[in-house]
């Protein structure tokens, strides 16, 4: 099952939780496992049915372009990776 890290900008919202394995298939349905574990959540990481400005999500160390339906495998590691601004 894919394991899934928390970034720290979110970890009020998992009682501090680093990291959890999700049964998921692709990162919409990790996105609704992570809703199931910690309520709430969801609005955090998305926004209209898509990933919410100013946030990414890497599987497997790539950044992806297909946003709620990349596909994850068993062993997969997904980030959330919150952009970064500054000059």
């Amino acid at each position: 099952m894919p394991t899934v890290f928390i970034p720290a900008s979110l970890r009020k919202h998992t009682g501090d939780v680093r990291s959890v394995v999700v049964s998921a298939g692709n990162v919409r349905e990790v996105i609704e496992e992570l809703e199931k574990k910690f309520p709430g959540i969801r609005e955090k990481i998305c926004e209209d049915g898509q990933l919410r400005k100013g946030l990414s999500v890497a599987v497997d160390s790539r950044v992806l372009s297909h946003g709620m339906l990349e596909k994850v495998s068993s062993d997969s590691e997904v980030h959330f990776v919150p952009s970064v601004s500054g000059g």
